[in-house]
């Protein structure tokens, strides 16, 4: 085993980078826009009696509800819970007017989801000198402009900035400046490790390695032989190494659309009418996004919540109604008729064309 052994950065030149992540975003925007909801526990998705939790405000996260909990199990958790149907459309649209904020300081925008994002705030639009203003300065627009809240990270890179941004949830924002990354990640569990799975955190257990310290010390030969091509990155982060670029506007690999229905499938004639209407919702995601792919996928879960898919490759983009409709009447025809009812469908296409390219520009600034 080796030593801990410091890695000096070069402050000067690194980036800047700011993690910012909205608060129970689904469930905020439900209590935002009805008054009835706010300081109660809300689950987006699902059901009473079925289905799976989109998103769980703070009120009921305290009864250990949160997102990709069975509706059931959450109800056993909160029984006062109160199920609200997502609003995937009201969600994106106030997703872009978060993006527009950002906007406003920087170009270099990554988005995750709806609602998360990286910036790189090295050089900005506003010329201010430390990150951690520009963070507070975007919180604050957001909660005037929008009436929601946001947290944020700050650090050199986008491993760090995003552990930041978990630690002054709800409406906070915290700093690791590059003088003290190493300190941090020593003390870090492991678990906490952005990257680091249960699975894997239970391996590392096994492994005596409960925290960044103890993966310091690992060699790097070591970490590959246990974990393959994943263990060079662990031992670079533990070192608070981390080079991905921020990436604006980064290519969209896949839209898709699904639905879980509150009574499974069982006729043919129900399953192409539900695959018809997913259809339709995903033409439009396309066209509102203006792409297409030549690649599509049907996903099927079971009432047993066993999951297939099927896919059917074009040499050229798909892109209109009647091509879609037919590839997706192709797919259904290999999964009727159903061997057992349906629970969920799904449709995505992917291998999709976009070419998007920028670049940025870094300064040496003080955090």
């Amino acid at each position: 085993m080796n030593k801990l052994s410091d890695n000096p950065l070069e402050i000067n030149s690194l980036r800047k980078i700011i993690h910012i992540d909205m608060d129970a975003f689904y469930a905020s925007v439900e209590q935002r826009d009805n008054p009835a909801l706010r300081g109660k526990p809300v689950a987006v998705g699902g059901s009473r009696q079925r289905g799976v939790v989109a998103a769980a405000s703070y009120e009921s996260r305290r009864f250990g509800v949160h997102s990709a909990m069975p509706s059931v199990t959450a109800m056993r958790k909160c029984p006062g819970l109160i199920f609200v149907k997502p609003r995937f459309d009201v969600y994106r649209q106030v997703s872009e007017q978060i993006r527009e904020i950002f906007y406003h300081y920087t170009d270099l925008v990554e988005p995750l989801s709806l609602d998360e994002a990286y910036l790189d705030v090295t050089q900005n639009k506003k010329a201010i000198p430390l990150a951690t203003e520009i963070a507070e300065q975007i919180r604050t627009e957001i909660r005037q402009q929008l009436n929601l809240t946001a947290s944020a990270g700050i650090s050199y890179n986008k491993f760090l900035a995003k552990i930041a941004s978990d630690f002054n949830k709800p409406n906070g924002q915290y700093l690791i400046h590059p003088q003290h990354a190493l300190a941090f990640i020593d003390q870090l569990p492991i678990h906490k490790f952005f990257g680091i799975g249960k699975v894997t955190a239970g391996r590392f257990l096994q492994l005596g390695i409960t925290n960044g310290a103890d993966l310091r010390r690992q060699e790097l030969a070591d970490l590959v032989k246990w974990f393959g091509k994943p263990g060079a990155y662990y031992y670079h982060i533990a070192r608070g190494n981390d080079d991905r670029e921020v990436t604006p506007n980064r290519q969209r690999k896949s839209i898709s659309t699904e639905r879980t229905f509150e009574t499974d499938l069982s006729g043919s004639e129900e399953i192409q009418e539900q695959l018809h209407l997913i259809a339709e919702e995903l033409l439009q995601r396309m066209q509102k996004k203006n792409v297409c792919g030549r690649t599509l996928t049907l996903k099927v879960k079971y009432a047993d919540f066993h999951q297939i898919t099927r896919s059917r490759s074009k040499a050229y983009c798909i892109e209109g109604r009647e091509i879609l409709l037919e590839l997706v009447q192709a797919l259904t025809t290999e999964i009727l008729p159903t061997p057992l009812n349906i629970r969920l469908l799904g449709l995505g296409i992917s291998n999709l064309d976009a070419d998007e390219n920028t670049d940025g520009v870094q300064l040496t600034l003080d955090f």
